[in-house]
């Protein structure tokens, strides 16, 4: 035994001397330590009732329930976490769980209360004492129980692609996808954004459980065209995600295309029980004008329902927009004809080089029908009809990706302006750097928009990829003027836009006349929107349909116009985007059966 040991009983008379510590009041003056899990806090501006709480809670404390002035919309189901203190055991897990970080814990550990029902509450949704507290448990930055980094996928390099139209992205491989799918939290408040209502935490599901077979059927229930939309989708759900508020979003478009390019052509009709459906079953016959991705879906899902199916094509081959408008270095025309070729395999016929209004009229569809679905997209360019712009160097971006795919060589000058800040000013950008790099060896292309770069309405992939291939991506400027010289252009002249919309959001660019720039070119391409085709709509047809300010054709809530025979769908109703012309080619085939079985 040491000295210390026989010494250190006696130091402790020392505090003989000193005053007690006591607590008057224990209930109200002995507050929590500054990182105790007390009482739950819910901050209702970032909580977007994922219900990640609910699910990770042990012992079933936590119920998501709708709560006043909490509306459901784009991101937030409007739900909040209702906690039971008769079952909670403070774990924290649901803190530390939720994405937004909204959800935390006051240091406060006293409540009295006479009504037992009291103990079950919704934080946020009523000023508690603890409410603005600082002090309390939070989630940790430095420990998380979800991963926020997604995985990443193998895309070609600048120097590799610069000067071909293969493909960029190469897929995830297996591990990479399940990898990327464990990070799901199964929350479903991407199913509400998604057009087609997919059930994405369903197909997810089925990827983290190594069952391919069971993930197409998901992607067939609401979407026929999986190897299209795994690759151009605009994915709007990814935007939703519950990890993008603190992170980066699941994968969801890839993850798609990953199921998609699992499973063979050969096997579709064998995973997806559709061996029998080579013949209609119904003495009905439905036409459609288009086979864009609204008019194939409308066509796949009538075709499975039993009714003979044809498609009248003006160009000559499908896919509509997805192909004559998108390039093949993002959208392969091997993987558009794979989506095809299978809902062909059906019963549906396409007939191509058919243009409704010319080769055979709608009049006639009708009588030789028993309903009628359209959706023949946006085609047409849109023109700034400033000065010069009807030179015969001013081309229209849809027209020229179009002549792009028809294999059609196109006169690429050696310096060009695009005009537009979406995502087809952005292909119609990359596409001419390709071909301007195969002819001469080098890029001259500058694209500019009215909006700032902040609000473009390109995807920041885009954007980034044309500069990483030497496009010159200059923003914020309005197009006032092309300068001609002897019949030749010489260049643009543009202004600042100061703001794009006006408070109420509707468009009323404002610029500074004061800043001003040139952009020298002698080839300009306008990229500023899109028009509808509706030359094939005789008068009298005309005269039997509605049409809104903006000239699209009024439908109702199933796309069926006042001619009752008459469906309309797709980009000249919703959109322009491949998912929303699948929904309404969904939609309105639903609607078409229920028409003809009236």
């Amino acid at each position: 035994m040491k000295l210390k040991d026989i010494l250190s009983p006696f130091s402790v008379w020392k505090k003989a001397a000193q005053k007690p510590w006591t607590i008057i009041d224990p209930i109200n003056d002995r507050p929590g330590a500054e990182n105790y899990r007390g009482f739950h806090r819910n901050d209702f501006e970032k909580c977007i009732g994922c219900g990640s709480c609910e699910e990770i809670c042990q012992n079933a404390a936590i119920d998501m329930v709708p709560v006043e002035g909490q509306e459901t919309k784009e991101g937030n189901s409007g739900l909040r976490p209702r906690i039971d203190y008769g079952r909670c055991c403070w774990c924290a897990l649901c803190v530390d769980v939720c994405p937004t970080g909204s959800l935390t814990m006051s240091n406060e550990y006293t409540w009295i209360a006479d009504e037992p029902e009291e103990y079950r509450f919704v934080p946020g949704a009523a000023k508690t004492k603890w409410h603005d507290e600082e002090k309390g448990y939070k989630r940790s930055q430095d420990i998380q129980l979800i991963d926020y980094d997604r995985v990443d996928m193998f895309e070609l390099s600048p120097q590799e692609r610069d000067k071909s139209f293969i493909e960029i992205v190469k897929g995830y491989n297996k591990e990479q996808a399940m990898k990327e799918a464990e990070r799901c939290l199964e929350c479903g408040i991407c199913i509400a954004t998604c057009p087609a209502h997919m059930d994405i935490p369903g197909y997810i599901a089925a990827i983290r459980d190594d069952d391919i077979e069971n993930a197409f059927r998901i992607l067939y229930e609401t979407n026929p065209l999986p190897e299209i939309c795994g690759r151009i989708c605009t994915h709007k759900c990814e935007t939703v995600c519950a990890l993008h508020n603190n992170g980066e979003s699941i994968a969801i478009r890839w993850l798609k295309r990953y199921i998609a390019d699992q499973i063979p052509p050969e096997k579709y009709k064998e995973v997806l029980g559709t061996e029998h459906l080579e013949d209609p079953i119904l003495n009905k016959k439905v036409a459609i004008i288009g086979a864009g991705p609204a008019g194939i879906s409308a066509a796949y899902y009538l075709a499975i329902m039993g009714y003979k199916v044809k498609i009248y094509e003006a160009l000559p081959d499908s896919g509509g927009m997805a192909r004559y408008g998108i390039p093949e270095y993002r959208l392969p025309y091997d993987q558009i004809d794979m989506d095809y070729d299978y809902i062909k395999s059906l019963g549906v016929e396409i007939q191509f080089n058919t243009k409704v209004g010319e080769d055979i009229s709608l009049e006639q569809l009708h009588s030789d029908y028993d309903a009628v679905f359209t959706g023949t997209g946006l085609h047409l360019g849109r023109s700034t009809r400033i000065s010069g712009s009807d030179n015969e160097r001013v081309y229209f971006a849809t027209d020229l990706l179009r002549e792009v795919s028809l294999g059609n060589e196109i006169d690429v000058a050696e310096n060009i302006v695009v005009i537009g800040g979406g995502n087809v000013a952005m292909d119609i950008t990359r596409t001419l750097t390709r071909l301007q790099n195969q002819k001469f060896g080098k890029v001259q292309v500058l694209t500019t928009s009215l909006e700032s770069e902040d609000i473009m309405p390109a995807d920041r992939e885009e954007v980034v990829e044309a500069r990483e291939e030497k496009a010159i991506i200059d923003p914020g400027w309005g197009p006032k003027k092309i300068e001609i010289e002897n019949g030749k252009i010489k260049g643009l002249h543009v202004v600042k836009c100061t703001s794009v919309f006006d408070e109420e959001g509707r468009f009323n660019p404002k610029f500074d006349e004061n800043q001003k720039k040139f952009f020298e070119a002698d080839m300009i391409v306008e990229s500023i929107g899109q028009g509808m085709d509706l030359s094939y709509l005789s008068e009298e047809i005309k005269s039997g349909l509605k049409f809104g300010s903006r000239g699209r054709i009024q439908v109702n809530e199933n796309f069926q116009s006042d001619l009752k025979w008459l469906f309309i769908g797709g980009d000249i109703i919703e959109g322009p985007d491949v998912i929303h012309g699948i929904a309404n080619g969904h939609i309105a085939a639903k609607a078409i059966d229920t028409f003809l079985k009236k």
